[in-house]
């Protein structure tokens, strides 16, 4: 089902829109994701895919536009938000980062219960309980007492998503998550973020794993420029983009020589 038909979207944006100085880096962005859809956002480098994704829980400050969380109020940036309502919306979702964003001198069982436990105040007993379950689903529980330098780069990532599954978000945004590893530590994470479609995870992800993307996606969108120039479902996108500037893109990525 689109999430468009579905009951309450889980995320549901209107108008939104970034500048950073003269640059119009996102312009009336509209935007609908339905409770336990896979949203894929493909486009080029520059296109404002990232900043989208940032702007959904706060770490960017859009200009304009709203956004709105798992049924929360809706956020309106016409003029900035005030700490609380930036910090409620963060609660929303958790977001995994294409360089990892680990502390490097916290150890692999510090790095997950930092937030649960300093920012969302849980019981620190709780929360290490079910961070040593997660390292263990991801098949990392000896590397608990690990330092990010110690890891690869596939382990590392795998922890950064064990990180955002620990804050125990209504959604999950990926961006580029596979782009910084070597090509055979890729398929680890992405078998993982599998597992996290098929458990009915909402999640929005950049990504340039075309393939992973057919397999995941509820929906794709390309952003170019700013706009979302087209979306359908992944068959429809792959198979028959309706816009001549989705199947160049598309092209050259298939076909890159």
């Amino acid at each position: 089902m689109s999430p468009t038909e579905a009951s309450p979207p889980l995320i549901d944006v209107h108008g939104l829109s970034k500048s950073f100085g003269s640059t119009r880096v996102l312009e009336s962005i509209e935007l609908r994701v339905g409770r336990g859809e896979v949203l894929v956002l493909i486009g080029p480098s520059g296109s404002g895919k990232t900043t989208l994704l940032r702007c959904l829980n706060g770490l960017e400050i859009a200009d304009g536009g709203t956004v709105e969380v798992a049924g929360a109020r809706a956020i309106d940036f016409s003029s900035t938000p005030p700490p609380k309502v930036l910090a409620a919306l963060r609660d929303r979702s958790a977001m995994v980062f294409q360089h990892y964003n680990l502390f490097p001198h916290k150890t692999v069982l510090e790095n997950i219960v930092e937030g649960p436990v300093i920012v969302q105040k849980r019981p620190r007993p709780e929360v290490l309980e079910e961070a040593l379950a997660l390292l263990e689903r991801v098949g990392l529980s000896e590397k608990k007492d690990s330092y990010p330098f110690e890891l690869s780069g596939g382990q590392q990532q795998r922890v950064g998503i064990v990180r955002a599954l620990a804050l125990k978000p209504q959604l999950l945004l990926f961006d580029e998550p596979t782009s910084a590893l070597d090509p055979e530590l890729i398929g680890d994470v992405l078998g993982l973020m599998k597992e996290l479609a098929v458990e009915g995870w909402t999640m929005v992800i950049v990504t340039h794993e075309l393939q992973f993307a057919r397999e995941v996606a509820d929906e794709v969108a390309f952003v170019d420029g700013g706009v979302i120039v087209e979306r359908g479902t992944a068959q429809q996108m792959f198979s028959a983009p309706t816009q001549e500037r989705t199947r160049q893109f598309l092209h050259r990525l298939l076909f890159p020589f």
